[in-house]
């Protein structure tokens, strides 16, 4: 998880802009538009409450405790037994989902404070076909502590066992709807990012951290896309990029670093209201907010530099400030917020359909049905 908050709000301006796509030429054309320019025109759907009503009573807070979130509760550092485990947990639960995931490895090895280590990220992608991806991403290493510093176990439980339970919590949830909206064809679908290495080993520097996110931005910057193309890449295919990090503490605020994605932050603002006026969220008075569109906060390093670097446009949900237990052995299970956790899922899992304009049954309107 990222150190700190690193630099001056006016930093964000410089980072947000959106600079790869300037340089794109001889790009097919949908209605005039320039298929990698779709993403700054895309205009998500509104679900009827009867919608979000089938599409909620799919998610489990407790389900997703047993079978995701225990599981990643171990140490999971980069080479680790735990960190293996993990993988495999990852891959075996999105492989047996009707949605037919396509799930791929990008294994490497670099270079880190304590000699060369191999490291492996984990891309899902809905429908490989597709051009245009909204992309939802976490990191599943934890922080690694020498044994002779603690003799404790580091759960990371925000940080970030958590962000990845609720990706693989929103897969399985969505699984009919998702099956669905991949059988439709478009351009658009769903890929899931988990990142291995993100935490320093030792101390955070440019080449002692972000391990995973820096060699599969690199990576995804040299793959053609679609494949055969001369001038476009995977990340050209990125729509919008969601890093989801330090998530499950009580009453998190979520601010606003790029103004270029704050849109999408008023979105998730406004499904968090629709869903509070439902009688959706839990332990959620009226005037509670965790998606705050007009407060700016400084850069954050993490997970999305490297691609925002690179031109992608970037939603960045961790909160400010950071939660209490942060880097410390008391982000466990003990310290999480249960309701905090549940209300986020229904949150990104309606935001996740409302992006990929995918519409679920609505019991009350059979004509609706997808």
């Amino acid at each position: 998880m990222p150190e700190s908050l690193r630099a001056p709000v006016a930093i964000m301006h410089l980072f947000s802009t959106p600079r790869v796509f300037f340089l794109v030429v001889s790009i097919n054309c949908i209605n005039g538009v320039p298929w990698t320019q779709e993403k700054f025109q895309h205009r998500a759907t509104t679900l009827t409450p009867g919608e979000i009503r089938s599409v909620l009573s799919h998610t489990d807070l407790d389900q997703m405790w047993r079978r995701d979130l225990k599981p990643l509760l171990v140490t999971r550092y980069p080479g680790s037994a735990g960190s293996q485990a993990v993988q495999e947990h990852i891959k075996t639960t999105l492989n047996s989902l009707g949605a037919g995931w396509e799930v791929t490895e990008d294994q490497f090895e670099s270079d880190t404070p304590y000699g060369l280590l191999s490291f492996n990220n984990l891309v899902a992608t809905l429908d490989p076909s597709a051009k245009r991806r909204l992309v939802l991403a976490c990191h599943f290493d934890s922080k690694y502590y020498p044994p002779q510093w603690h003799g404790r176990e580091f759960q990371g439980a925000t940080d970030s066992a958590v962000p990845c339970a609720m990706m693989l919590e929103m897969a399985r949830a969505l699984d009919e709807e998702l099956k669905t909206q991949k059988s439709s064809g478009g351009d658009l679908t769903l890929q899931l990012l988990f990142f291995d290495g993100e935490e320093a080993l030792l101390t955070w520097t440019s080449t002692d951290s972000l391990y995973g996110s820096r060699h599969l931005a690199q990576k995804m910057e040299s793959t053609p896309h679609p494949p055969g193309a001369t001038d476009t890449n995977l990340l050209h295919g990125i729509d919008l990029f969601v890093l989801l990090d330090l998530i499950g503490a009580p009453a998190p605020r979520f601010g606003n670093q790029f103004p270029s994605t704050s849109r999408w932050l008023s979105k998730l603002r406004n499904i968090e209201h629709r869903l509070q006026l439902m009688g959706q969220l839990e332990e959620h008075p009226n005037d509670m907010q965790y998606f705050w569109p007009n407060l700016p906060i400084g850069f954050v390093q993490d997970d999305h530099v490297p691609f925002l670097n690179r031109g992608v446009p970037v939603l960045h949900l961790i909160p400010t400030p950071f939660p209490s237990v942060w880097h410390t052995f008391d982000d466990n299970e003990q310290n999480l917020d249960r309701q905090t956790i549940q209300n986020l899922n229904k949150i990104l899992q309606v935001f996740a359909l409302e992006y990929l304009n995918a519409r679920p049954t609505d019991p009350s309107n059979p004509q609706n049905a997808p």
